[in-house]
């Protein structure tokens, strides 16, 4: 008799649980831009950790000559297609920043989805001591549909 009652349970839950999602899965919810960005910025730390730390290192300074910092340049702060492009080909330049001069090649990152590509972008240019726009996944896109290395 108990077993019975505690099915009948279980099928109730089971039901109103599916008639809730039911009713739900056609509302879409618009987030704010500040909570956008957050979760931009937290699902960018996670790339960034798995990807971009060893060379950029945890802090954003990067390693003296070899690896150029993110913190406050004009590579990171600046034409957000041009940082798209560094991303998905890679960079074998030398180049100066504050004076100091970086020659360590980047890899290509294009493996990466554009949701990711966003994210770890709008990571950088919002950490480190940056505040800069985000990047979306549109605009990675488009510069991918583009992009001729």
């Amino acid at each position: 008799m108990h077993l019975k009652k505690f099915s009948l349970l279980i099928l109730a839950f089971v039901l109103s649980t599916a008639a809730l999602q039911a009713q739900t899965k056609h509302k879409t919810l618009k987030k704010s831009p500040a909570v956008g960005l957050k979760a931009s910025v937290a699902a960018g730390q996670k790339v960034f950790s798995q990807y971009c730390v060893s060379c950029h290192q945890a802090d954003g300074l990067g390693v003296p000559h070899m690896n150029p910092p993110l913190v406050k340049t004009t590579y990171v702060l600046g034409d957000k297609t041009k940082l798209i492009k560094i991303v998905l080909n890679g960079f074998d330049e030398d180049v100066e920043i504050n004076g100091d001069k970086y020659s360590n090649s980047m890899a290509s990152h294009d493996f990466l989805k554009d949701q990711e590509i966003a994210d770890v972008l709008t990571f950088v240019r919002n950490s480190f001591g940056n505040k800069a726009p985000a990047i979306t996944m549109a605009q990675v896109k488009a510069v991918r549909a583009t992009n001729k290395k």
